[in-house]
Parts: structure tokens; sequence; C-alpha cells
């Protein structure tokens, strides 16, 4: 069996597309093929938002891996191999951005799970020239096109979503990119997580902190509080440092994979755990963030999450802490708390 996505596999069979080229790969990308793909072009780089496979790609020298919610450096990148990824918002914002960066002539590889959507290229790039399915397998489909108009200058400010929340009587702007959880709107998770939390004080981390809504009520609430914020995505990063600028708040909001990148003194630890990982539904790192949350607390320290209900996450959090209490539960959604 491949170690390659369904995505990956197509274009393995399409190598010819890019001997010569100079790639740039973006997206939905979570696999080594990058690495392969190097033997058979004069060069990749990967652009990525996701520091997870950023931090795996670093291993491979032989290719250059960038990190972040925008890509600004510079590149002699001369083809796109674009992964569709999972938000078709993000897929514009994309292209938006890497078209203006990479300019006219540049050619375009596009796959991607039919399920996820990737048809969607056919009108998407009219915008920047022609482009055709040339092959289809595993479920995939294989795009080839070029850009053949002046794509329009890119400003990652024209792409935030600005959008009201009032939490007890406190009014909030929540910025968020395209892709990004919490896109447009309070979930009723995130309320009820708000709903159960005690004052807090000293060093507390917002887990998975996507726009940045549990983070900034949190912070307006709480004065003492020391905030830190994280997520796997750049482009939540970037989310909720734009909230917190919009409101006056004040936090570090850093990129970490799980807890690779936190400190390990915390007072609290509050999240609304994210659960996919492309399209398909991911437990792995909610269950990390449970079973080692003792090694990053202080004596003391308090673990709060909110999950969906049916969700198995009370023997991860009684192996680890020797306790789980349930403070909170409804239909659809229960809230989950230990103390270290």
């Amino acid at each position: 069996m491949s170690a390659y996505i369904a995505p990956s596999q197509i274009a393995q069979r399409q190598l010819a597309y890019f001997e010569g080229k100079h790639v740039l790969v973006a997206g939905e990308s979570e696999d080594l093929f990058p690495v392969e793909l190097v033997k058979h072009c004069e060069s990749v780089t990967v652009f990525t938002t996701n520091y997870g496979y950023h931090r795996q790609l670093e291993k491979h020298s032989q290719i250059q891996t960038v990190f972040g919610a925008e890509f600004a450096q510079e590149t002699q990148a001369d083809m796109l191999l674009l992964y569709w990824p999972k938000a078709k918002a993000e897929a514009e914002y994309l292209l938006a951005m890497l078209m203006a960066k990479l300019g006219k002539n540049t050619e375009i590889v596009v796959i991607g799970e039919n399920r996820s959507g990737v048809k969607s290229i056919e009108k998407m790039f009219n915008a920047y020239g022609p482009i055709k399915k040339y092959d289809s397998a595993r479920r995939c489909s294989f795009y080839w096109g070029q850009c053949i108009e002046e794509a329009p200058a890119f400003n990652i400010n024209d792409w935030f979503k600005s959008y009201e929340v009032t939490y007890r009587d406190t009014s909030l702007i929540i910025k968020s990119l395209p892709g990004v959880f919490s896109h447009g709107e309070f979930d009723i998770g995130s309320r009820l997580l708000l709903d159960t939390l005690p004052e807090l004080n000293g060093k507390t981390l917002d887990f998975g902190c996507g726009a940045g809504v549990i983070g900034a009520v949190m912070a307006s609430l709480n004065e003492n509080i020391e905030l830190e914020m994280c997520d796997i995505s750049a482009l939540a990063v970037a989310s909720s440092q734009a909230t917190l600028a919009a409101n006056n708040l004040t936090g570090r909001v850093f990129a970490s994979d799980v807890y690779s990148d936190t400190a390990n003194n915390y007072e609290f630890i509050v999240s609304n755990p994210p659960f996919h990982s492309g399209l398909d539904t991911s437990y792995s790192a909610t269950e990390t963030l449970l079973a080692e949350a003792p090694q990053y607390l202080t004596n003391n320290g308090q673990l709060f999450i909110v999950a969906n209900s049916f969700l198995k996450y009370p023997p991860i959090i009684e192996a680890s802490f020797g306790q789980c209490d349930t403070l909170s539960k409804t239909s659809k959604f229960t809230i989950y708390h230990a103390t270290k």
C-alpha cells in the first residue's frame, strides 16, 4: 500500500508535468511526496499553514519549507502544485495570494479528492487562465492550467472577516481568515465552556485557539491572567493575533504542534479542541493534549475542555489526572474538568 495520500498518488502518475520546473507546493498536503518530487524537477518549495507538517518536512534538507499565513519569500517557482484544501474559501485565498506572487505564465497543477469539491477549480481559476482535468483515479482529479492574466495585488487584510460576539455584556470583534474554525459565528460549545470557567488568574493557555474567541473573552473578563494562545494553523494564529489587536487585548499567540512550543507552567489549560484533519476526523491531537496535560500544568493547575458528548475522553483524562469531573452536559456538548 502506498505511503502517499490519494491526491499524491495521482500526481505520482503524472511526473512528466513537473520535469524541469521549480515547483511550489501549497494546500492540504500531508505526506512526503514533495521529497520524491524533487528528484523529478529543478526544485521544490513547500508553503504550508500547518505547523505539524512544516516540522515534519524540516528534516528533509533537499526541499525548502515555509510556514506562515502568507507566502512572502522571494521564489523562482514557475509551477504551483495545489492540494485542494477542505474549505473552498481557503482555496480562493491561496490562489489569490500565490498567483499574485508567482505572476503570469505560472503553470498550475491542482489535485484533490472529488468529495472535497476540487471540481470548483474549473470556475475559480477562470480569472487567471485556462485549466482542464487531465487525469482521474482513486476518486481524485488532476488538473493542469496556466495563469495568463495579470493577477490583482494581494493584501492579507482584505481577507479577514469580522464579526461581533457578545458575552456577559462584553462585545468583542472577532477577526477570522478563511478556513479557520469559528469563521463567522460564536459556536455553542465555546459559549458553554466559557459559562463553566471560574475566575482565572496566572498563566492560561487557550489551546487550539482558532479565531481567538475563547482567548479574547478570557482576557477581557480576567485582568489577572497571562494569556497564551496556540494553534497548529498559521491562519488561526494570524486570526487570533488580529482579534486581540482589534480589542486592545494582550496575549502571546504562537504556533504549536500539540505541546511542541508551549510553556510547561500553566495554571489553566482551556480548550475547545479540534477533531478534524483534512476531510477525515482525527482525535489524536486532542488525545495527546489530554494525556500529557499534567506535564504542562503547575501543581493544582486545571484543565477545562468542551467536547462533543459522544467522544470518549473521560478515560483518557482519568488516566492522566486520576479523576475527571463533568461540569456541564447538553445533548451535544460536555464540559470536562480535572485538577493536577
